[in-house]
């Protein structure tokens, strides 16, 4: 081990002021100061795309296995479009959109253009669409939510939840499959042309309204719904590259499965790559070691700058990495990291 290769990273200040509580808890504040981030965490992506357009952004595999680019400059074109086709069909915090499927392009698109105009989304777990049975929470998901536009990826896949939980008269829109009988259709009928109302309505978006709705698990009562505000995810990231400033010197390159609807893959992974730049590889995979393949295929294309995921991931993964000299030499080519977190 002492032999091996190592590669500097850069970390930020461990520093921190401790005050000590009457009730015995201990109260850690950093001493480095929050610097300077924008108001509005979509302004990443349209730096980005000014700055480095031919970057990839995201990449996900084909049905038939190759890997499909998105840039960031396809992406902020994009994302404007679908802006203005939300802002047409006057959706906003009273009738937000939500998103029942899973980690995809048009996902991360719906939900870049619903935050750049101002519209609260809420990703919400693909399980109580696909693996519930009577579909109470997401009855009582909607009902809290009362959603003027609802995505899923296959109307075919997810029309049972669909005829379970959300009004007729809601606009349902779908990659593929247009679900039978439902108000709307195909989900590129939303890049409609923009015009000088997402500009507008961009600008007027605030630091503290409402960019995303996260719902709990519900492991105590119904799924409770988390504001997180444009604030609060600018904020974030500029404290994790703060204390992990080796994301904005070398932008991040992912190779991620991690759901966005839940906050590590959501906020904190995705958030990343917005935020600094990067490449966010979507897997397929999942940490089990009958669904581990589709990781180690992936890996053995892309070598990643930082490989986060559950411990459980870990060991599905440490066979294949034993067994498998080219394999660990391109997953260990060029990172920097390993990071986990999530139940032992």
């Amino acid at each position: 081990m002492v032999e091996a290769p190592l590669r500097r990273i850069a970390f930020g200040p461990a520093t921190a002021v401790v005050k000590r509580r009457d009730d015995g808890s201990l109260l850690l504040s950093s001493t480095e100061p929050l610097r300077v981030h924008p108001p509005r965490f979509t302004e990443r992506l349209f730096h980005w795309a000014a700055v480095t357009p031919g970057r990839v952004f995201l990449a996900q595999r084909t049905t038939g296995g190759e890997w499909c680019a998105l840039t960031y400059a396809e992406a902020g074109t994009r994302v404007r479009a679908i802006g203005q086709a939300l802002l047409d069909r006057k959706l906003s915090a009273d009738r937000p959109v939500a998103i029942l499927s899973g980690n995809d392009f048009e996902h991360a698109l719906l939900a870049l253009a619903a935050m750049h105009v101002g519209v609260p989304y809420a990703p919400i777990s693909p399980a109580y669409s696909l693996l519930s049975s009577d579909h109470e929470r997401l009855k009582y998901i909607m009902g809290l939510l009362g959603p003027g536009l609802v995505f899923a990826a296959s109307g075919d896949a997810y029309a049972r939840a669909l005829n379970a939980a959300v009004p007729r008269d809601v606009e349902c829109v779908f990659t593929r499959e247009p679900a039978a009988g439902r108000h709307g259709g195909l989900f590129a009928a939303l890049e409609a042309v923009p015009g000088t109302d997402v500009d507008d309505a961009h600008e007027a978006v605030g630091p503290d309204q409402v960019a995303k709705i996260l719902f709990t698990s519900g492991s105590t009562g119904g799924p409770k719904g988390v504001i997180n505000t444009h604030r609060m995810l600018c904020r974030n990231q500029q404290m994790i590259l703060q204390s992990l400033p080796h994301y904005g010197e070398v932008p991040p390159v992912l190779v991620d499965w991690l759901p966005w609807h839940h906050t590590a893959g959501g906020n904190n992974d995705f958030g990343l790559i917005v935020y600094n730049g990067g490449t966010l590889y979507i897997d397929e995979g999942r940490p089990q070691p009958d669904l581990i393949g589709p990781t180690v295929r992936n890996l053995r294309d892309i070598a990643t700058t930082a490989y986060i995921s559950v411990p459980r991931g870990y060991e599905a993964l440490l066979p294949y990495l034993q067994e498998d000299s080219a394999l660990r030499e391109k997953f260990f080519s060029r990172l920097g990291f390993l990071f986990y977190a999530g139940a032992a």
